[in-house]
């Protein structure tokens, strides 16, 4: 890769608040990125593609001569900001932008509980992370599950599910849907009633999807969100992303509480 990759990163990174903010979303140590920036190593393959795909460019064109890569830029925003100006799923999403409150005290890493749609009597965990980009506030939401000829084997058997949704705060409701990344073939919406204390801990709420199974049944569970911070260890949270009974110690009383009720029966109902 030539020398121009860092001025190229740089002006990439320009779009964006601060270099600390593109870190964070790309998850790439701050230190390391600095190098990449500064010319004094070079990313990884995996790194590279990571970088690209968060980007929308090709690795070839990161070294690219500067103004060469910076005219490249340029036609293609401007194409974008073209083909968006004149899309009609974005114009019709513009009014919900425009009457959304901000979501800037929610932005973080949850855990998300729920009644699992596709094993019924299960608890799912998923890792969520709600942010800003640009003026809008996206979320992706990681779920695994152990796979149903094999409970308990290899992690890297289990079924992956990687949803990316976008979330609007409209009056004192938080709205977010979402579609599953992985296969396109999947979307679920949830609504959070919002935290008036001081400080985030636990929001409730409703999530209404299909479960995998073959039937692909609409369904709708209690869901609550678990507030972990803005910044954690994303490594060992995710290793706690999975199915759990609900008399397991690590659901507490409260999450379970939250989970039940009775007008909806075992915290879920199929829609007919």
């Amino acid at each position: 890769m030539p020398d121009y990759l860092g001025d190229n990163l740089k002006l990439l990174c320009s779009h964006y608040r601060s270099i600390a903010e593109v870190c964070r979303q790309l998850a790439i140590n701050r230190a390391q990125f600095n190098k990449y920036l500064s010319g004094q190593s070079r990313p990884t393959a995996y790194n590279l593609k990571r970088i690209c795909d968060f980007f929308g460019v090709e690795a070839f064109e990161l070294g690219l001569p500067g103004e060469q890569f910076a005219e490249l830029i340029g036609a293609r925003s401007a194409g974008q900001a073209q083909q968006a100006a004149g899309d009609p799923l974005l114009e019709f999403l513009q009014p919900l932008r425009e009457h959304s409150s901000s979501l800037a005290r929610y932005c973080g890493y949850y855990f998300e509980y729920a009644n699992c749609m596709s094993v019924p009597g299960k608890i799912l965990l998923s890792l969520v992370q709600l942010r800003e980009e640009r003026g809008s506030y996206l979320f992706e939401r990681q779920e695994r599950q152990e796979p149903s000829r094999a409970v308990g084997g290899a992690a890297e058997d289990w079924v992956r599910c990687r949803y990316l949704g976008a979330a609007f705060y409209l009056q004192d409701r938080l709205f977010l849907i979402d579609y599953e990344s992985l296969t396109g073939n999947e979307m679920s919406q949830t609504i959070l009633i919002p935290s008036f204390k001081s400080r985030i801990s636990r929001l409730n709420g409703l999530k209404t999807g299909v479960s995998s199974g073959d039937r692909r049944t609409p369904a709708c569970t209690r869901v609550v969100w678990e507030f972990l911070g803005t910044e954690i260890n994303r490594v060992n949270a995710y290793r706690q992303v999975m199915l759990y009974s609900p008399d397991d110690p690590r659901i507490d009383a409260d999450i379970l509480q939250r989970l039940t009720a009775a007008d909806i029966r075992d915290g879920l109902f199929e829609i007919e």
